[in-house]
């Protein structure tokens, strides 16, 4: 759908915008949240998370606007430098754009970037949330590498292919084949 490059950059900052809130609420609320409430007490997700301090990001605690913050760093860097040109070059490895339904294709895509994106920033969260204080093991932080794509996988593929997706497509055609009108009328 993107035309250039940079339609593609903003294409990618769009849907890294909206996945990263959806992975860390997903990940904060829906994984972890139970266990932050036990630890602390607080009988909300976000009490036990300001009781302790924030989210522990290589064994220090920060606010959660700074973990959406190095999420959204590390996976737009990811997504334009590996994830969009790879998932690309897969799908147009299986069908060949010119034949194949756009529908078909823009899924292949999606389902290729999820298999890129989710065990990449996995390991990147498995290493930054890593418990540091208890001592460093490779095979804990592969252990933990494991655990996050078996729960980030599902999610991310149905959120992707049937909300994420969908939505950023939309508010792309929105900006840019208005743009690309008003620019046909003179305007």
């Amino acid at each position: 759908m993107p035309k250039n490059q940079f339609q593609r950059m903003m294409f990618a900052l769009i849907t890294v915008v909206i996945t990263v809130h959806a992975y860390v609420f997903y990940s904060l609320y829906v994984i972890n949240g139970g266990m932050f409430m036990e630890l602390t007490g607080e009988k909300s997700v976000l009490a036990a998370i300001g009781r302790l301090g924030g989210v522990f990001v290589f064994g220090s605690p920060v606010p959660i606007w700074a973990v959406v913050l190095i999420e959204f760093a590390c996976a737009y860097m990811l997504e334009v430098l590996v994830g969009s040109p790879l998932s690309f070059r897969l799908a147009s490895k299986v069908f060949d754009m010119r034949t194949t339904n756009p529908v078909i294709f823009e899924t292949a895509i999606i389902c290729a970037t999820v298999g890129i994106m989710c065990p990449a920033m996995s390991f990147i969260a498995a290493f930054l949330y890593y418990d540091y204080q208890a001592g460093f093991n490779m095979w804990t932080l592969l252990a933990n590498w494991l655990k996050l794509v078996c729960f980030n996988f599902p999610f991310a593929f149905f959120s992707q292919l049937f909300f994420i997706q969908p939505f950023v497509r939309t508010v792309f055609r929105l900006i840019f084949v208005r743009k690309k009108e008003c620019e046909s009328c003179g305007q």
